[in-house]
């Protein structure tokens, strides 16, 4: 992160943010399914984020955070960190209840919350794919695909949310799109900040590894556990091991 952001470096963070982005736009495709078609393909989506999130933190970013033995013990406090920050985040952004029912002139605060939430958590999204590429194009697309694939069901569930909390379809999509956005605003950011504030990437790719498992291991695998049908179990540690498999071929690219 310390020399100069290529313009290579640009072109493949601006791209992999846009294809993120473009995730956003799925909610309106998911309307013209049935809803047991999408809670049944939620599961499996669920379960293939795990994984790609479990092999982006495990088989690309810990490997890089402690390519520096001297630095492994700051290393292991920024995961931990990372962990915390998670953790912080949930509890500012979900912990809001309204009693009053959901009309035309009311709309509930989870709207806006979950506008809030998904603008700050795609924000960070974009900052982890900008440094990953800043370190290398390897770890970049690794980092853009666990990204990726978790976007599929959080977008999915966001527009849900919109849905809910009494907006229409197409202003549903719209907040969508535009909270889609702030990645670009994370990305831009990190590159132009990579060039001048030292030790950067040292600092964000172990806190990206800690966000990385705290999604996986406290969101992701306790909904994995809200059946315990064998059949439906073995299905979803199959799709989370190829999550996995997915990340692990990555290594191949050079």
């Amino acid at each position: 992160m310390e020399n100069t952001i290529t313009l290579e470096v640009w072109v493949y963070t601006l791209s992999s943010v846009f294809i993120v982005s473009l995730i956003s736009l799925l909610g309106a495709i998911t309307i013209t399914f049935s809803t047991r078609i999408i809670e049944k393909s939620m599961d499996y989506l669920v379960s293939f984020a795990t994984g790609t999130l479990f092999g982006g933190a495990f088989i690309h970013l810990l490997p890089q955070a402690f390519s520096d033995v001297s630095k492994s013990t700051a290393a292991s406090l920024w995961i931990i960190a990372g962990l915390l920050l998670f953790f912080i985040m949930e509890k500012i952004f979900r912990w809001r209840h309204c009693h009053i029912p959901t009309s035309t002139s009311h709309i509930h605060p989870v709207v806006p919350m979950n506008v809030v939430g998904d603008g700050m958590h795609n924000l960070i999204d974009g900052l982890l794919i900008g440094v990953s590429f800043s370190v290398s194009i390897p770890l970049g697309m690794a980092t853009t695909i666990a990204v990726l694939f978790h976007e599929v069901p959080q977008e999915i569930g966001d527009f849900s949310i919109l849905l809910h909390g009494g907006l229409s379809k197409k202003k549903a999509l719209w907040l969508n799109f535009l909270s889609a956005l702030m990645a670009f605003v994370g990305a831009i950011a990190v590159l132009i900040l990579g060039n001048r504030i030292y030790g950067l990437s040292e600092i964000l790719i172990p806190v990206t590894a800690g966000g990385f498992i705290y999604i996986a291991g406290s969101d992701l695998i306790p909904e994995m556990h809200s059946s315990t049908d064998i059949k439906k179990s073995l299905l979803q540690l199959t799709t989370m091991v190829l999550g996995i498999m997915v990340m692990a071929v990555l290594t191949l690219w050079n």
